[in-house]
């Protein structure tokens, strides 16, 4: 997890800490072997600690200078997709106004176009017609033939 230097910084660190907690005991007294054993272990623990903050320190100092870098890097790439795009647009314009000078200089030179003929609408199939009601049968009286009115 943490790199040779991390661990050496920690390493000095704790030995300083060591060292300034002893001058101090000897002052007051002498130190047993059980305290300067607690001593080094909560020392190496401090130092551990210590280090993880000076090393996010450090991370966030170096955060900015990355994030330079990272957005001259996307600027670089954008000019050279804006480039990319206007030659696009350049070619399609230049092939546009070919395709119409082609077209007005053949419609120049052959004869009057024809005016154009409406389209011929399509045969669509019949809807189904509804079918009428069924007419009542006439019981009562036969139909008069013209024969008979005359």
């Amino acid at each position: 997890m943490a790199n040779k230097t991390q661990k050496t910084q920690q390493k000095s660190l704790a030995s300083e800490i060591i060292s300034s907690i002893e001058a101090k005991l000897s002052d007051a007294g002498e130190a047993t072997k059980k305290m300067k054993k607690s001593i080094e272990k909560s020392a190496d623990k401090l130092a551990k600690k210590l280090t993880k903050l000076m090393h996010k320190a450090e991370k966030k100092t170096d955060k900015p200078a990355k994030k330079v870098k990272k957005e001259a890097k996307k600027a670089k790439k954008n000019v050279a997709k804006a480039e990319k795009n206007a030659k696009r647009t350049a070619k399609k314009a230049i092939n546009t106004v070919a395709d119409t000078v082609t077209s007005v200089a053949s419609k120049t030179t052959s004869a009057p176009a024809k005016p154009a003929l409406k389209p011929v609408a399509t045969n669509k199939p019949a809807a189904p017609r509804a079918k009428p009601a069924p007419k009542p049968a006439s019981t009562s009286v036969p139909a008069e033939t013209t024969a008979d009115n005359a």
